[in-house]
């Protein structure tokens, strides 16, 4: 005889589930961090023309988004398909514009109130009479450092 037993059974071990919450926690932690929320859902038709020399806006808190274009074709049965503002999540007028900047200034902090760029990203299909009336609008409440997004690309190739 052996002085050896074989096991019994065939049964492979329990696994241990101790760390599997340290495990969850931890990628619930990097998917917090990680993640970008989108600060506007676009209403509109946003196609941004091409520029051959872009700069890149440095610091996104001193920027105020106006964004003009057609409706999406979601809304176009609603708004019709004339260029329209967008003043974060809804349809604006011209006249609008004007509170629409003095309320985001308010709500950024007083040391960036006076250093605020206000970013029109239009699309290239807007006629510039929309645009000249939003300007006005803005000199109206002294927004005048201006920013036209763009996208990078030959201008050449749109005309």
């Amino acid at each position: 005889m052996s002085k050896f037993k074989k096991k019994g059974s065939g049964e492979l071990p329990k696994i241990s589930t101790a760390s599997l919450p340290d495990i969850v926690f931890m990628l619930l932690f990097f998917f917090m961090v990680a993640t970008v929320l989108r600060d506007n859902t676009l209403l509109i038709q946003n196609t941004l023309p091409a520029a051959d020399q872009v700069q890149k806006l440095d610091k996104k808190d001193r920027v105020i988004y106006i964004y003009a274009g057609k409706p999406s074709s979601r809304y176009q049965d609603k708004y019709g398909d004339q260029p329209r503002i967008q003043l974060n999540d809804k349809f604006a007028t011209v006249a609008d514009v004007g509170a629409y900047v003095l309320a985001e200034r308010a709500a950024k902090r007083e040391e960036l109130q006076n250093v605020l760029t206000t970013a029109l990203k239009v699309d290239g299909e807007t006629k510039m009479g929309l645009i000249s009336d939003i300007k006005q609008e803005l000199r109206k409440v002294n927004a005048l450092k201006i920013n036209y997004t763009t996208r990078i690309g030959d201008y050449s190739q749109n005309q």
